[in-house]
């Protein structure tokens, strides 16, 4: 068989792990669908963010996003992306996580990876291509997820309240502002947050601005920029919520890539 970029071609192949490289360029967007097999998605340059009705991730470079099988999802592109998928069979997806997951691509992992995009898509039984698919599921038990979830709530005033803090991330107003333009009382609001999406105000605001600035940064703009668009009051005050969240600063982490 060919090497495809059409999805659908590799959802009822017999080998447990297909690889499909394609490439997109920046702003595209894969509209919601699915697929009979688990995902994993695979950034080798540029940023993108895939959304469930759960919430959204956000994707940099050589991090990757698990997706089980079944779960309805849409992708955006944030500039040009060079996308490398494994789709996995939902019998050798057992033991992985049930939930979407951003995980961290480890050098080794990066090379199993690139080497299964290289092989058949048919490998056989005893063959190279098999030998990296076992490793590749082996590889995937072991990786720690990555905090870069964003959860999207269902209860509609606060839907709303999370669709204005993403339409204006830089806005220095606390919970008593935005609870005020939703009819609530800012106790009430943060209430909600804690129920909805598990996370405090403050806390889902900072996760969402995280989100935002990595796809500013590997998108080249300076850290110094990219704080002050983000209402920080300084580039010391971003980089030391960015190594809080990450544990390193934006320069290191975007030196790994």
């Amino acid at each position: 068989m060919a090497r495809s970029t059409n999805a659908e071609d590799y959802q009822r192949i017999a080998p447990p792990v297909a690889a499909m490289p394609k490439d997109f360029p920046a702003g595209h967007h894969i509209p919601p669908h699915r697929h009979e097999r688990g995902q994993l998605v695979y950034a080798v340059r540029g940023v993108m963010r895939v959304g469930t009705a759960q919430g959204t991730w956000v994707v940099p470079p050589q991090r990757a996003l698990w997706i089980p099988p079944q779960i309805e999802h849409e992708i955006r592109m944030g500039g040009a992306v060079a996308m490398r998928t494994l789709y996995i069979a939902p019998r050798a997806a057992r033991h992985l996580p049930q939930d979407c997951q951003v995980i961290e691509v480890s050098p080794l992992l990066r090379a199993l990876v690139l080497a299964a995009m290289e092989g058949p898509v048919d490998y056989p039984r005893g063959s190279r291509g098999e030998a990296i698919a076992k490793l590749l599921l082996h590889e995937l038990r072991a990786v720690p997820a990555l905090p870069l979830h964003l959860p999207m709530p269902q209860e509609p005033r606060l839907h709303a309240v999370c669709n204005r803090i993403l339409q204006s991330l830089g806005r220095d107003a606390g919970i008593e502002s935005f609870a005020a333009e939703a009819g609530l009382s800012s106790r009430s609001l943060a209430r909600l947050f804690q129920r909805e999406t598990g996370m405090g105000f403050t806390a889902w605001r900072q996760q969402a601005r995280l989100a935002e600035a990595l796809a500013r940064l590997s998108a080249g703009r300076p850290v110094a920029l990219v704080a002050a668009e983000l209402g920080y009051a300084s580039a010391a005050a971003f980089t030391a919520m960015f190594r809080k969240s990450l544990g390193t600063t934006p320069g290191r982490y975007f030196r790994k890539v």
